[in-house]
C-alpha cells in the first residue's frame, strides 16, 4: 500500500512542472535561436536579395543583343570591385547602394561610385526603402544628402528607390497596399522637388502586386527597373508597358548582381542627361 507523507504531493507536482517547463524550454531556445539566425542585420539589405526565395530563377537571357546594354548593381556586400574587369567585360553602366533607411550609408560607396565612373561607366545611386521606420519623404531627403543627387553631366543616372521584399520582417513592412503607394508617393514626389528628376523604382512584379495591389499611378512618372531571373521579364506590373532595366540574375561574372538596359548605350546617356 502506497502511503503519502505530508507534502509529498506538492514536491511531486512541483518536480513535474519544473519537467516540463524545462522540456518546453528544450523544445523552444533553439527555434528561437535559429530563426534570430535567419534574420540580416540592419544595413545588410541590397537589390535583390529576396528574388530567388521569392521568385526563384528560370534561365538566363540571350546574350549578345546589340539593342540592350549590360550594367550591374553592386552595394558593401562586394567590397571594393574590380571596375576595370567589368568594363573590359562589356559593363557600362552601374548602380550604387548609397543608403537604406535613415540609419545606414555604404562604407565602400565612395570606391564604387567614383572607381565606376573613373572607368568610364555610366553610374548612378540607389536607396533601399524601408518603409516600416520612417516615412517616404525622410527617406528620400536622407538618400539625396547621403550620395543620391544628380546632376546633368552624361555620367549620373537619376536615383533608385529600391522597394522589394523586407528581410527583417513582413513582406509589405506591415503596411496595406494603399499605405504602401502613399509611402513610395512620397518618396518619389521628395526625390523629384530635391533633384528635379523622377527616381527609377526598382521592384518585382509579385512583390508589387502583393503589397501595392498592382497600382498602375506610377508609370506615367517613374522608369521600371525590373527584377526577375529568367530568360525574358515576364509580366510587369500594372501600367508600365515597357522596362527600363532588367535585374536577370544574382550570379554573374565578377560582381553577382548583373542586369540589362532596354536600350544600347546612347539611351543610357539619354536617361542621364533627362
Amino acid at each position: 500500500m502506497l502511503v503519502h507523507r505530508p507534502g509529498s504531493f506538492r514536491r511531486h507536482a512541483a518536480t513535474a512542472l519544473a519537467a516540463a517547463l524545462l522540456s518546453v524550454l528544450t523544445l523552444t531556445l533553439p527555434l528561437t535561436s535559429a530563426h534570430a539566425a535567419t534574420t540580416p542585420a540592419r544595413g545588410s539589405a541590397h537589390m535583390g536579395m529576396g528574388v530567388l526565395a521569392h521568385d526563384g530563377q528560370d534561365g538566363t537571357p540571350n546574350t549578345g543583343d546589340a539593342t540592350q546594354t549590360e550594367g550591374v548593381d553592386v552595394s558593401s556586400y562586394q567590397g571594393n570591385v574590380a571596375w576595370s574587369t567589368l568594363w573590359s567585360s562589356g559593363v557600362k553602366w552601374a548602380y550604387v547602394k548609397a543608403t537604406e533607411g535613415t540609419y545606414y550609408t555604404n562604407s565602400y560607396f565612395t570606391q564604387q561610385y567614383n572607381g565606376s565612373y573613373n572607368v568610364g561607366m555610366i553610374r548612378g545611386a540607389y536607396h533601399f526603402a524601408t518603409p516600416d521606420t520612417t516615412s517616404g519623404a525622410t527617406q528620400a531627403n536622407y538618400f539625396v544628402d547621403h550620395g543620391g543627387g544628380w546632376s546633368r553631366d552624361g555620367k549620373t543616372l537619376p536615383g533608385v528607390l529600391d522597394i522589394e521584399w523586407n528581410p527583417y520582417g513582413a513582406s509589405c513592412y506591415g503596411k496595406s497596399a494603399s499605405a504602401m503607394v502613399s509611402w513610395i508617393r512620397d518618396f518619389v514626389n521628395t526625390y523629384r522637388s530635391r533633384t528635379g528628376r523622377d527616381a527609377v523604382i526598382y521592384t518585382a512584379t509579385s512583390w508589387w502586386t502583393e503589397c501595392t495591389g498592382n497600382y498602375s499611378g506610377f508609370a506615367s512618372t517613374q522608369p521600371l527597373w525590373i527584377a526577375r531571373y529568367a530568360s525574358d521579364v515576364g509580366t510587369l506590373p500594372a501600367g508600365w508597358s515597357y522596362y527600363t532595366m532588367w535585374q536577370y540574375t544574382s550570379s554573374g561574372p565578377t560582381v553577382g548582381d548583373h542586369d540589362k538596359f532596354n536600350g544600347a548605350l546612347d539611351r543610357v546617356v539619354a536617361l542621364a542627361n533627362g
